[in-house]
């Protein structure tokens, strides 16, 4: 009797390390707003949309302590849609947003595989776009990373299938990663291939960041496309009363600004430019001790001969209800020029009009 109690005691002393030792989180965001979009050629649209802040999600991230410093990380990520309850992809993919697994290490950095942000998206988000790449006002509507119904072969993408990140520890306020996506073309490892880096600095309210991508165009019937190169620079710091934001990017080759909506306003035949640039400025502001006011003005200068121009300006507000629980409200309107194509959308549509209104709530949990 007495073996039999020490022998539970052991096996639940061992079962509370182990839980120590390894967790896994569920966790997710349910994001629904009003979106009114205006200017399109089929007319007004108005609509009860799904993640037009930050997309809709649940997902399963967890790690386990190997010993060393050394720890096992992984995450899988699926986008649902608030309003009818569907996969928010067209591509019926369980985890279309994340689906990752790998080794992480606070001195030696971290290591993962699967499908993953690239780092010129990241850079955008975390540090040049006062949205946050939410809302009518995210920078999505003009630099090259396309939101989730625009067209697929934008250069820089936002998440890259087959890839292999590296993440560095940060060092003094640098820090830095590298992307490498497998294009997995049968007779040519090369093609379709997708290359990213980006590097980081941040010191106190000031933070910089540098990415850059490129993408093999080629495929299977067709070997010899151009490639798509991307730039990006951007920078943000806090002023306390105001926290300012620029960010710059140069696109050059084969959908490296692919980011226009065909027939969104002409049934003509549209081709999309192969040089442009793009320039950001913005802010943000606190409002009382909850809310916190969002504009920005953003350029797309095309220097194809069509000459393509297009600029927006945005402003937004959000308020926190609570830690997890906050409303928001944006207006947008874009400005083409020479035939531009670009769309008002949000964080999960391309939108359909040149000006969107949103209006919405979201929980994170």
């Amino acid at each position: 009797m007495k073996k039999s109690l020490i022998s539970i005691a052991i096996l639940g002393a061992l079962s509370n390390v182990a839980m120590a030792q390894s967790n896994v989180t569920l966790y997710g965001i349910v994001d629904a707003g009003i979106v009114a979009e205006r200017g399109g050629i089929n007319g007004n649209v108005t609509k009860l949309g799904s993640g037009t802040a930050s997309a809709s999600r649940i997902g399963f991230k967890g790690t386990e302590d190997l010993g060393g410093g050394l720890n096992a990380i992984f995450k899988l990520e699926a986008g649902v849609k608030t309003d009818d309850g569907a996969l928010d992809n067209s591509t019926n993919r369980l985890f279309n947003r994340e689906a990752y697994v790998g080794l992480s290490s606070k001195t030696a950095g971290t290591l993962t595989l699967g499908r993953q942000y690239t780092p010129y998206y990241e850079v955008l988000r975390d540090v040049g776009d006062p949205f946050a790449m939410g809302m009518a006002g995210t920078a999505k509507n003009l630099f090259p990373v396309g939101s989730t119904s625009a067209v697929a072969n934008v250069t820089t993408g936002t998440r890259n299938d087959n890839a292999v990140v590296y993440k560095t520890p940060s060092y003094y306020g640098f820090s830095g990663s590298v992307s490498y996506s497998l294009g997995e073309q049968a007779g040519d490892s090369g093609a379709q291939r997708q290359i990213g880096a980006s590097g980081l600095y941040t010191n106190g309210d000031l933070n910089v960041g540098i990415a850059y991508n490129t993408h093999n165009n080629d495929t299977a019937t067709n070997p010899n496309l151009r490639n798509g190169h991307n730039t990006l620079v951007a920078a943000n710091y806090n002023f306390k009363v105001v926290k300012a934001y620029v960010a710059y990017g140069n696109n050059k080759g084969l959908n490296s600004s692919n980011v226009a909506v065909p027939n969104a306003y002409s049934n003509l035949p549209y081709g999309n430019s192969e040089n442009t640039v793009n320039a950001l400025v913005g802010l943000t502001a606190p409002v009382g001790d909850a809310g916190t006011v969002m504009a920005s003005y953003t350029r797309k200068n095309d220097k194809d001969p069509l000459n393509r121009d297009a600029t927006q300006l945005a402003v937004g507000y959000s308020y926190a209800l609570s830690k997890r629980t906050s409303t928001y409200v944006a207006f947008a309107k874009i400005n083409n020029k020479n035939g531009a194509a670009y769309t008002v959308g949000n964080n999960t549509e391309s939108g359909t009009g040149d000006k969107a209104f949103n209006l919405g709530v979201k929980h994170s949990f």
